[in-house]
């Protein structure tokens, strides 16, 4: 499975969303913080255990968004 965290630079910190699960948002001063913490809330919403590895890469940027790519196998 493969979903897209868009991280925005707020000027006082950095926002991130994951559009397609409804209500998978954070906000923290770092960048790395704000991804840690969404990837946290996506495998709540998911039920993913913490052996369901998700690899992090980045796709974009453009001048106050980056996006991500959040890269997983969903167990059956």
């Amino acid at each position: 499975m493969v979903l897209d965290l868009v991280v925005t630079d707020t000027g006082d910190g950095f926002a991130g969303e994951i559009p397609s699960v409804h209500g998978c948002e954070t906000w923290a001063h770092e960048e790395e913080e704000t991804i840690s913490n969404a990837i946290e809330l996506l495998r709540f919403y998911l039920s993913l255990s913490e052996d369901v590895e998700i690899k992090v890469d980045k796709a974009r940027k453009s001048k106050n968004k980056t996006v991500y790519k959040l890269v997983f196998d969903k167990p059956r």
